[in-house]
């Protein structure tokens, strides 16, 4: 993509909503990311490397600033009150439709965190990106996952599922989608 080429996505995002305020990563979470993201289950269910320390965190913070520049996908942590990250709100732009996905550090789980950051993101890609539709896809023996998509009010779509291979794992992938309102 040209330097010249303007990101779809503004340079700094805040989102807040559902008791939550969704916000861009700052060089002050890096310290915090490994507690978030170093856990067997996100190595598990996400493409986020494992062993998540702080060398990962460095290239988490500089990746998501770099594809937000690129206009493809937006990554911001998920806190209650705009301080502490809690997880992260992934918005991602791809030819198969807008993505979202998350993930919530494990001391933070079972407060609803994962369901009111997809209900925001997907809100704010209704609303300010003029999507039709935002999808979700997950595996469907992730039952965290499958509760917070039910939740969220995603439907599971009858598309092809889709197949492949992450961290030497074989995966298999529902789409759930989301209609604007």
């Amino acid at each position: 993509m040209s330097s010249t080429t303007a990101s779809p996505f503004p340079e700094r995002i805040e989102l807040a909503g559902e008791g939550l305020v969704l916000r861009d990563w700052t060089e002050g979470d890096l310290a915090a990311m490994p507690d978030l993201f170093d856990h067997p289950d996100t190595a598990y269910w996400t493409p986020l490397i494992s062993p998540f320390d702080e060398a990962a965190a460095r290239a988490r913070l500089d990746r998501a600033r770099r594809l937000r520049a690129e206009g493809t996908t937006i990554l911001l942590a998920i806190a209650t009150d705009g301080g502490a990250a809690l997880g992260e709100v992934m918005l991602r732009r791809a030819p198969e439709g807008t993505e979202l996905g998350y993930a919530v550090g494990p001391a933070h789980r079972g407060q609803g965190l994962a369901t009111r950051a997809v209900r925001v993101m997907a809100a704010y890609a209704f609303d300010q990106l003029g999507v039709e539709q935002v999808i979700l896809e997950l595996e469907a023996e992730n039952a965290s996952s499958v509760a917070v998509a039910t939740k969220s009010g995603f439907r599971l779509l009858d598309v092809p599922l889709i197949e492949g291979e992450e961290k030497g794992r074989p995966y298999v992938l529902q789409t759930w989608g989301l209609n604007r309102p």
